[in-house]
């Protein structure tokens, strides 16, 4: 029978690996044959798992077998841990990603799984797979198990701040979209970690129509025991919600949430009243502007236009503009007239109120200087 998968979902740091990891450990507990898979470049989802040892990553091993001309094996990359008491092992794999500013790691999950596909992981003797992902990043490869529908259920972790709420309302909107779409990923709730009584996340989740599956509320006991890689379900206050939570899994008796999540307006609202006065636009005059060149500032030069369609300030109109600064009166004012506003000579003649052949003579001298000051810089 194939495995039972899982993905699980929240914001950087709100706890959605010590979530995972206790979920895993409840269903070992409770004799299932569980596989966490890390789903993070961090790679840190199984560390209290597997009591503090840090795993190798599908990212790592791959580059180094692939170097070597080698198949990645099962053994590479997929770890197991005995637990005493635990009537069955507990297994783990890392997909990893690249160094921080080296890559994409979006890419990087999208192409673990394509090894752990490889590797047959959806066929291997396993009751439930647990996917750790991380939330707050929107690049596709994040996505990957709601847009090839490779986990079929989905569950969000989120704590009563609105940054943790917003994440898992885009991932609530981005498994709608996915659904529409032909995807068969099921949104089963909202798990609230670090539950201070506010309400605020249930406020959310009543609004959003999500189902608010467990609420866990802070404990210092429970964070001592995670940060010495140790499995807070050991604590009876930890322990039962936890229970209740994966029995209602197993026994499939979490009627899945439709919810296609707020629109911002209407997110925003849960917190306070929205403006719905427009924002005051910026001026190209007013960033354009510059001090005259005797320093002591002065009324501004003409502004140059700014339009979407003149690409500023890509790297050849920033020169440019450099090289025109520093062209003498009134070569650098009669120049940006023509070249930067686009006026024409006798448009200029009649601003300067000078004639068109003194305009013409400026322009043919500043473009002069110009072309040595361009290809001087």
């Amino acid at each position: 029978m194939a495995p039972r998968t899982i993905a699980i979902y929240g914001k950087g740091g709100i706890g959605k690996s010590f979530t995972t990891t206790n979920l895993s450990a409840t269903f070992a507990m409770m004799n299932k044959r569980v596989l966490q898979l890390g789903c993070d470049p961090k790679h840190d989802s199984t560390t209290s798992l597997f009591g503090g040892i840090s795993l190798p990553t599908v990212t790592e091993v791959f580059a180094d077998k692939n170097a070597k001309n080698e198949q990645v094996e099962i053994s590479d990359i997929v770890f197991r841990r005995d637990i005493p008491g635990f009537p069955q092992p507990i297994y783990g794999i890392e997909l990893g990603g690249p160094q921080v500013g080296r890559g994409c790691g979006g890419r990087g999950i999208i192409s673990g799984f394509d090894v752990l596909e490889k590797l047959g992981i959806f066929e291997w003797d396993i009751d439930i797979i647990l996917m750790d992902f991380l939330g707050d990043v929107v690049c596709g490869g994040f996505a990957t198990p709601l847009a090839r529908s490779l986990s079929e259920e989905v569950l969000l972790v989120t704590s009563n701040d609105r940054q943790s709420i917003f994440t898992s309302n885009n991932i609530c909107q981005a498994n709608n979209y996915f659904r529409t779409i032909g995807g068969r990923s099921r949104l089963l709730g909202l798990i609230v970690n670090r539950d201070d009584g506010s309400g605020m996340a249930e406020s959310y989740a009543k609004a959003a129509g999500i189902n608010v599956l467990m609420k866990v509320p802070y404990n210092l006991q429970a964070r001592d025991m995670d940060d010495s890689f140790d499995f807070a379900v050991k604590l009876p206050e930890v322990g039962e919600p936890f229970r209740k939570l994966a029995t209602d899994i197993l026994n499939n008796a979490i009627t899945p949430c439709n919810a296609s999540g707020l629109d911002f307006k209407d997110f925003v609202r849960l917190f306070g009243d929205v403006s719905e006065e427009l924002p005051a636009a910026a001026t190209a005059d007013e960033l354009f502007r510059r001090p005259n060149g005797d320093g002591e500032g002065g009324a501004a030069e003409p502004a140059p236009k700014a339009t979407a369609n003149s690409s500023a300030p890509d790297a050849e109109r920033q020169r440019l503009l450099e090289c025109i600064e520093k062209l003498p009166e009134p070569e650098r004012e009669i120049y940006a007239l023509h070249e930067v506003e686009g006026k024409s000579p006798e448009q200029i003649a009649g601003l300067k109120a000078i004639s068109e052949e003194e305009v013409r003579a400026t322009l043919t001298s500043a473009r002069k200087a110009m072309r040595k000051l361009f290809f001087a810089l």
